[in-house]
């Protein structure tokens, strides 16, 4: 029996008591006002000019990149994208027609090797990078502006599984000219399922709004909509069925909506416990394993614990034991994508020291806000007992 999750629902009582409570009232369930009043007050939040709230984190990278590719603002398609994250990460590359290289991951961080990144940025000349926050753990982002501004590339962030974190005060999200974020069960706040997209630029906004729901402008603020309007000459009576880019039905809906305005009055909360988790962490194994760092400034808020064993043979022994005691365990991440078949297929099995590693000594240990020091310290004794 299970003792310890990786995971545990971030929606509690109080916020299901909430949520039945605003039910009774009659309340429309789709898409509406609740959507739009999320959507303003996490762009408050996150620091970011517009937001568009949609049904998952995939999603919200899915929009991301159809977003970019249809702004007509890119010079090729090439796209650098990380070994290490999620393969909703990367597919929506493949699936849209870019044409993606895969980076090396950073030794401290976990995130994109930015002397490898710079090697490919010359090579290839892409007009994007696609990188990840990985878990949490803020990425070297004084550095990776700098090749920004200097190789003119669009920067796409996927923040889905590190949302509260920051970077030197500022919070990740915030960094990339679009970032993605998810809202999944056991992420550091849930809608049930759930994504966002933000951005500080109105063209990439107006066409989330679009794409995200079958291309029509009826979402668009008034004066956009009506400038499509006269643009392609739309009678009256057709204006609100006027579809004008290929676009999808990714939205959410406003039950979900008011379930996350409620998350977000207590995420600064749950941050600070997964900080206070992340801490002990790497208090009690941070000297023995090799584990993700980030510089100085910086706020970590991880949905686990990633370590990385000596060998695969060692996390063997160190699963089985977590196994043993009822504490839930899995792979980090999802390892090297670059080794699984979705890639492989396609562009040739793709191996780096450091992904590699990752992929075969990586294991995360569970961090959530219901883990007390009791509990810290019986997973990480389980641990140093296991070696």
């Amino acid at each position: 029996m299970i003792k310890f999750h990786l995971a545990e629902d971030t929606i509690d009582t109080e916020d299901i008591a909430r949520l039945i409570q605003w039910l009774q009232t009659n309340p429309r369930l789709t898409k509406g006002k609740v959507t739009v009043d999320f959507q303003d007050k996490w762009s408050q939040w996150i620091g970011r000019s517009y937001s568009v709230n949609c049904n998952s984190g995939s999603s919200a990278n899915l929009l991301m990149y159809y977003a970019l590719l249809l702004s007509g603002k890119l010079k090729n398609k090439k796209v650098i994208v990380p070994s290490v994250g999620w393969v909703t990460s990367i597919a929506p590359a493949i699936q849209f027609g870019f044409e993606p290289v895969m980076c090396e991951a950073d030794s401290d961080t976990f995130g994109l090797d930015l002397d490898h990144l710079e090697s490919l940025v010359k090579e290839h000349k892409p007009s994007t990078v696609l990188m990840v926050q990985v878990l949490g753990v803020p990425h070297k982002m004084d550095a990776m502006l700098e090749l920004k501004n200097k190789y003119g590339f669009f920067l796409l962030e996927d923040a889905c599984a590190a949302i509260g974190a920051s970077y030197k005060g500022k919070k990740v999200g915030s960094f990339g000219d679009m970032a993605s974020f998810s809202f999944y069960f056991g992420h550091q706040m849930s809608t049930i399922e759930g994504g966002m997209v933000s951005t500080d630029d109105a063209t990439f906004k107006n066409l989330l709004l679009m794409i995200r729901s079958h291309g029509w402008s009826k979402d668009l603020d008034e004066r956009d909509h009506q400038s499509l309007i006269e643009q392609h000459h739309i009678d009256d009576f057709h204006t609100p069925f006027v579809f004008y880019e290929p676009g999808f039905n990714l939205r959410s809906t406003d039950l979900n909506a008011f379930i996350g305005i409620g998350q977000l009055e207590k995420l600064d909360w749950m941050t600070f416990r997964r900080q206070e988790n992340h801490s002990y962490y790497m208090q009690q194994l941070g000297d023995i394993f090799s584990v993700q760092r980030c510089e100085s400034e910086c706020q970590v808020a991880s949905i686990s614990f990633g370590l990385l064993a000596e060998d695969e043979a060692q996390r063997k022994r160190i699963v089985a034991a977590l196994v043993q005691n009822g504490i839930e365990t899995r792979i980090f991440s999802a390892g090297n994508l670059g080794l699984h078949p979705f890639w492989a297929n396609r562009y040739g099995t793709t191996r780096f020291p450091m992904a590699d590693r990752i992929h075969q000594c990586g294991l995360f240990l569970p961090n959530n806000p219901s883990l007390n020091e009791d509990s810290l310290a019986f997973i990480s004794q389980t641990v140093l007992k296991a070696l």
